[in-house]
């Protein structure tokens, strides 16, 4: 476990086939979205296949990626596309 504690860990967003969106947190996102594409990492998202990466963020620690993850559950949907967006494209600037 302590090897663990030395990888970054990251959030991550996925968008289900239903459009919504997914937020999870990761020290190896490849893996744990193969997880999801095979229907063995979350019950919301086996539901909603296929499911497709479109957002991530390295952060410190895995106390800052599950405050980090929560500040995101917490975001409305268009504040979570507009996320999106800006680290598609990092020249959009946010209207607010």
């Amino acid at each position: 476990m302590k090897e663990e504690s030395n990888r970054p860990w990251f959030v991550y967003l996925l968008r289900c086939n239903d459009g919504s969106l997914y937020t999870g947190v990761s020290t190896d996102v490849p893996r744990r979205c193969r997880e999801h594409t095979a229907g063995t990492a979350s019950r919301y998202t086996r539901a909603r296949l296929p499911v497709r990466l479109v957002y991530q963020e390295s952060v410190a620690n895995r106390s800052a990626a599950l405050k980090r993850e929560l500040a995101i559950k917490a975001m409305t949907r268009s504040e979570k596309l507009d996320l999106i967006q800006a680290r598609q494209d990092p020249h959009v600037v946010s209207a607010s």
